[in-house]
């Protein structure tokens, strides 16, 4: 199958993750499908040394990290992420090679009859189902010694909650997808908790009281140890600037000094979950050096998190999209550029806590706004983001495409500026591909094809 004609398959499916979704036809959310579906295909995850990672905030630069260090020790690890920022093949890939196109439509190929076989006993299976499933399979075809897995959604009852993991890592959590995973601290982290299996080892962000104390319970009723960044792994900022950071790091067992190629101390935190992650994975029988921990935070890559696409002007974009990743968005961007005039530009999922969110960004103090919106259908209106920003309307800029807000941004910007793009990781996405030059991957859903 010809890789364009995969994703028109894919895109023709029932995505029931999405908000409009047809009322009656939303998909049950329960492993009996994905079980059925792995299980009929030889059950790919099972037997491959795995990390599972779940959070709020900054699970997919956790799991970059792993794998960094994982390929550098010679792991040959896959890594399962989403979303993607500009083709579906980067939510698949072994080190940092994607999968290539015409693996991909094999993989479809292959996997379309059993999957219209499942779907006759448990119901249509999930654009993300069978994106979980490719990966396994791919991850089998290349023989991997590794794998790293980034949950979908909560953690409890996402797809990816099948594997049978060496460890398991929690980022930091916050309140996100509250119309699935609950409206408190304590319901969100009782689901990214279901992925603690018995006598795992655990890694967890820093986290709020209420939160960990579901964590601990979690963690002690399934026999699992519990490792808090912040308390058992420290780690101190010795460096920053626009190429990075370095800091030392001590574990129970190591000391490390390190560098990453990423910016905001919330990344130090994930380093440290990472390398506790890495650390747990050595007990469990992985030979992995203290240099490989080190080569490997060296070498990581997870564009569209604090991202500079340019030093001059200056222009940074990053994905976030709650007012939990909005805070530490701010945080990093006022200790990096203190006194900084900003030219903010934003865009937005309708279904995300816009008030919450634009209250974070507005502590920025932005000299000027510019809302748009990305191509996703899930986008939201510029002009309802505008009105919560509480500006004049000659104080705030509209548009509806990201490339001409990033266009007016750099055209009111004057030498010493920050231009800054953030609201969501389709908008970041979006910013990035204009200022690189890197051609969208545009498709349009044909439907009938699930």
């Amino acid at each position: 199958m010809e890789y364009l004609a995969a994703i028109d398959h894919i895109m023709g499916m029932t995505d029931y993750e999405k908000p409009n979704t047809t009322p009656g036809t939303r998909a049950r959310y329960d492993l009996q499908r994905i079980g059925a579906f792995l299980e009929a295909l030889g059950n790919p995850h099972i037997g491959v040394p795995t990390a599972h990672i779940a959070g709020t905030k900054g699970k997919g630069s956790t799991a970059a990290m792993v794998t960094s260090v994982l390929d550098v020790a010679g792991y040959k690890p896959g890594l399962f992420t989403s979303p993607h920022l500009h083709t579906f093949r980067e939510r698949i890939r072994v080190g940092d090679e994607l999968i290539p196109e015409e693996g991909f439509g094999r993989i479809v190929e292959d996997l379309w009859p059993t999957k219209k076989e499942i779907e006759v006993d448990y119901g249509r299976v999930t654009v993300f189902e069978l994106l979980t499933a490719m990966a396994f399979c791919y991850f089998r075809s290349w023989g991997i010694g590794s794998q790293v897995i980034e949950v979908g959604l909560g953690g409890r009852l996402d797809s990816t909650n099948l594997v049978e993991p060496l460890a398991c890592g929690i980022t930091s959590l916050g309140l996100d997808h509250t119309e699935v995973l609950g409206d408190t601290l304590e319901k969100i982290a009782w689901e990214k908790a279901g992925i603690i299996k018995p006598g795992v080892p655990v890694i967890s962000s820093p986290q709020k009281p209420e939160a960990l104390g579901v964590l601990q319970a979690v963690s002690r009723k399934q026999g699992s140890q519990l490792t808090l960044a912040g308390t058992d792994i420290l780690w101190e900022g010795e460096t920053a600037n626009l190429d990075g950071q370095a800091f030392w790091l001590s574990t129970p067992k190591n000391n490390y000094r390190l560098q990453i190629p990423l910016l905001g101390k919330y990344q130090l935190e994930n380093a440290a979950v990472a390398v506790g992650i890495v650390e747990a994975l050595r007990e469990g029988g992985l030979e992995i050096s203290k240099d490989a921990v080190e080569e490997g935070l060296r070498r990581v890559e997870w564009p569209c998190r604090l991202e500079v696409l340019s030093k001059n002007p200056l222009i940074l974009t990053d994905g976030a999209h709650n007012p939990h990743s909005a805070g530490r968005l701010v945080e990093a961007i006022q200790e990096l550029f203190p006194g900084k005039r900003i030219l903010l530009i934003i865009g937005v999922s309708g279904n995300k806590d816009l008030g919450g969110l634009i209250g974070e960004l507005n502590r920025l103090s932005a000299a000027e706004v510019i809302v748009t919106r990305s191509r996703h259908t899930r986008a939201a209106e510029p002009e309802r983001i505008a009105g919560l920003f509480g500006l004049e309307k000659d104080d705030i800029h509209i548009t509806d495409a990201v490339s001409e807000a990033l266009d007016i941004g750099l055209d009111m910007a004057l030498d010493g500026d920050l231009v800054l793009i953030t609201g969501s990781l389709f908008v970041a996405a979006e910013a990035r591909e204009h200022v690189k030059d890197i051609a969208p991957e545009l498709y349009t859903p044909k439907g009938g094809a699930g």
